[in-house]
């Protein structure tokens, strides 16, 4: 290339950037998915009198990110091109928990790690599950989730629980795969739920029968 050829080269990659252009094309931004629970929380039987802080899950490598994630094989995660979580994998399972959890009514009030209000409990979890997977039978997604109630002002585990979701997908693109996405979450709030109301609580954080009937005038 000459010294006249470079020069030109220059030029007009000076006005190109000038007037806003680039010589090389902009790759195409990625969508943007959610974790869309598909049905409502469940309602509490019964309420406990404390405040639950729900952590952000513990999560290693690839999970703690925010690709889409599928396991083609035992050894092998690959990522789906194009997409991914609105916000990496654990924040996205905890604000799904949270939601859930205030929509039961389990709790006098639930907040998140980010929020620096006290709380008599913490919800602690690891999150080591959350892709799909091509077995013999179909493509399904998996999450799973390891739980534990956490006391406080003791320190003392009250309950510990791993729940495993495997939830069928209609099929492979990725839009049907964060659909069945969204019903294995709905599946694992729900059952976290209910073991959480069921965690050996101090007596006083139960509701008392009084409390229960309605006041005689």
């Amino acid at each position: 290339m000459t010294l006249r050829s470079i020069r030109n080269l220059t030029l007009l990659l000076g006005a190109a950037v000038a007037g806003g252009c680039t010589v090389f094309p902009n790759p195409e931004p990625p969508r943007v998915m959610d974790l869309a629970v598909v049905q409502t929380a469940p309602a509490a039987e019964q309420r406990i009198q404390a405040s639950l802080r729900v952590d952000t899950p513990y999560a290693s490598e690839p999970f703690n990110g925010s690709l889409i994630l599928a396991k083609p094989t035992p050894q092998e995660f690959r990522a789906y091109e194009g997409t991914r979580w609105r916000d990496t994998a654990p924040v996205v399972v905890r604000d799904t928990l949270v939601s859930s959890l205030r929509q039961s009514g389990a709790y006098t009030n639930v907040i998140t790690d980010t929020n620096p209000a006290q709380a008599e409990l913490t919800l602690v979890t690891e999150l080591s599950a959350f892709h799909s997977e091509t077995p013999e039978s179909g493509p399904q997604v998996v999450i799973e989730l390891h739980l534990q109630m956490i006391h406080n002002r003791s320190r003392a585990s009250l309950c510990t629980r791993t729940e495993r979701v495997v939830e069928p997908a209609p099929g492979t693109s990725v839009d049907q795969i964060v659909e069945a996405f969204g019903t294995a979450g709905s599946d694992l709030a729900a059952r976290v739920i209910e073991w959480a109301t069921r965690c050996d609580y101090p007596s006083r954080l139960r509701p008392s029968p009084e409390t229960d009937q309605p006041r005689q005038p």
